[in-house]
């Protein structure tokens, strides 16, 4: 009873129904997790990269600014001027003023709206005195530990009114005299915040994700309240400390979730870009796709069952008398199978018409073995042997050229050589026992062709062959890599008076590979596409079609094709003005190496 066809049905539907859709629901997730996991880290090391640049460029403007305030001669005048108490109080105003057009002028010229203010160590500044500029904090890091860098801020002595009302981040250099080189104050070169907080709110990780630019201390360099856990904060702020790369992704579990936490360490100030996000936000639509998978799972489980049941009542008896009819075609009885036929009976239409057509099948199967199958053999045999004609007058022609052309240079040992390597390509090519060889005696004959070519050319082709020892008896159609060779020769010299040609046989995973490459003009695009295209669409019938032109490349697509079909497949590799690689890759059958008795050597 478990063995019946409504039993086995059920198991089928339910193997190719409901147990995909159970094994996706589990692994579609998973492999979702993993690609956007690799995705977000790569997509938001680059955006941090890009983050790092930007503040780079900022900053290093910033730095540029203070440089040319310090050594401005007009700051070193303002500077001697309020120090040197002879001076009068008109001439020191005259220098202040001068040092203002100064810095106007090169902020006006900064294209990041910087603004610049000078202060003594007394307080007096160019745009206004501080008298508590000792007590300022950023001052005070700066005097104690030459903190040059200063997170967001408000400072009411900028010489802007928008400056003076929004954070801003500073960089600070030391002002002193050039001359004396006594430290007398400090240059404050001040940008707004909103500058990196911008590009800052472009780094998207995920939905929810957090990112912040930190100092040593783990404290926002920019203005918002850090989300983050503490503990998470602080522990991967010390793993970062302690690693030596500048960038990569830390792993942290805290509070029953996990944390992945990106950084970008920066040069500027020991500022450290990080962005944060736990898994369970970056993959939460995965978890409910997973969901809806297992529920959509139970359903297909459900209608399965309801499946199975009704169409293994409606086709099992009649689709079982089917099968017994079928195991008498199986065995070759033909006439036993239409004896059968007659005692199945059937009130569905469609199991009704199946068994009509099968029983018709039966009937003409004879006739299409006797009649059309043997048609096809021989067809399929005359188109071969009409390929195999196009071979043989072609590289005939071409030999026969050879011997002329080194007559007329009276090359008598030349032509001696040449006579002989064609009379062993000729009593090759005149052995009609067979149409296929062991490839050791396809690469002689090869062998005695690039003899002949080479004095032709008169040594300006290298010849290099490769020989895989295991493919050398591989069964081999005749005069197949004869004309890629040929080919090799004319679009390697159409544009150069060299050229380099190898060949290479290869036997690994019962597959021969045969490789001929050449340093010629190459092969556009176009004509590989439709190259491969004809070797995908090839069919028999079409091979006579070429009335004699398939001689090269086409022609011994069209032989394999026809003796190995879907066993043969070709891959081409071409770039203009660099040469072009072709390999005949042919797929081995039991016996292929090791039966040596059906091929005659030479």
């Amino acid at each position: 009873m478990f063995y019946s066809l409504r039993n086995r049905l059920f198991i089928i539907f339910t193997i190719l129904l409901t147990v995909p859709f159970l094994v996706l629901s589990l692994l579609i997730p998973a492999w979702f997790t993993s690609v956007i996991e690799e995705q977000t880290k790569d997509s938001t090391v680059e955006m941090m990269e890009q983050y790092s640049i930007y503040i780079n460029s900022v900053t290093s403007q910033a730095e540029d600014l203070g440089k040319q305030v310090l050594v401005n001669q007009a700051t070193q005048e303002w500077l001697h001027a309020e120090s040197d108490p002879a001076v009068q109080s008109a001439e020191r105003l005259l220098i202040k003023n001068h040092l203002k057009m100064q810095l106007s002028s090169m902020m006006i010229n900064n294209s990041n709206g910087m603004d610049i203010s000078v202060f003594l160590n007394d307080g007096t500044g160019t745009w206004g005195d501080n008298p508590l500029l000792a007590e300022t904090d950023w001052f005070k890091k700066f005097s104690k530990g030459e903190k040059r860098w200063v997170s967001h801020h408000r400072d009411p002595y900028q010489l802007h009114q928008l400056m003076r009302e929004t954070e801003v981040n500073s960089y600070l250099i030391p002002l002193f005299d050039m001359q004396m080189l006594d430290l007398s104050g400090i240059i404050k070169v001040s940008f707004p915040s909103s500058l990196l907080e911008t590009a800052l709110g472009k780094i998207k990780l995920g939905e929810n994700g957090r990112v912040y630019l930190l100092d040593e201390k783990g404290e926002n360099v920019l203005s918002g309240r850090i989300e983050t856990p503490a503990p998470v904060l602080n522990d991967s702020l010390g793993k970062i400390q302690r690693m030596k790369q500048f960038n990569g992704l830390i792993e942290t579990a805290y509070n029953h979730d996990d944390y992945l936490v990106f950084f970008q360490k920066l040069k500027i100030g020991n500022w450290t870009l990080v962005s944060e996000i736990t898994k369970s936000e970056l993959f939460a639509e995965i978890d409910r796709l997973q969901q809806k998978l297992l529920i959509f799972s139970g359903v297909i489980f459900l209608l399965t069952i309801l499946a199975s049941y009704v169409l293994s009542s409606n086709i099992v008896r009649p689709l079982g008398k089917l099968t017994n009819a079928m195991k008498f075609v199986e065995k070759g009885d033909l006439e036993g199978a239409r004896t059968f036929m007659p005692t199945i009976k059937s009130y569905n239409h469609e199991v009704g018409y199946a068994i009509k057509v099968f029983d018709h099948t039966i009937r003409k199967l004879n006739e299409l073995i006797k009649t059309e199958y043997k048609a096809n053999l021989r067809r399929k045999d005359a188109e071969y042997k009409a390929l195999l004609l196009q071979i043989n007058p072609h590289f005939l022609n071409n030999t026969l050229e050879v011997i002329g052309s080194l007559a007329l240079q009276n090359k008598q040992k030349e032509v001696l050589d040449v006579s002989i390597y064609l009379g062993r390509m000729m009593r090759y090519s005149l052995n009609t026992k067979t149409d296929i060889v062991r490839l050791r005696e396809e690469i002689a004959y090869i062998r005695d062709f690039i003899e002949i070519v080479k004095l032709r050319y008169d040594g300006a082709i290298i010849f290099r062959i490769d020989e895989d020892p295991a493919a050398a008896s591989f069964p081999i159609c005749k005069f197949i890599i004869q004309p890629l060779v040929e080919n090799a020769v004319k679009y390697s010299l159409a544009e150069k008076t060299s050229a380099d040609i190898q060949i290479r046989t290869e036997w690994r995973e019962n597959q021969l590979t045969i490789v001929i490459e050449d340093d010629g003009i190459g092969m556009s695009e176009e004509l590989i596409s439709q190259l491969l295209a004809e070797e995908k669409e090839y069919e028999t019938m079409g091979v006579l079609d070429s009335g004699g032109s398939s001689i090269g490349l086409r022609n011994v697509i069209g032989r394999l094709k026809l003796f190995y079909g879907s066993r043969f497949s070709i891959e081409i590799l071409s770039e203009k003005g660099a040469g072009t690689s072709i390999a005949l890759c042919i797929k081995g059958n039991e016996g292929d190496i090791h039966d040596e008795g059906h091929y005659s050597g030479r």
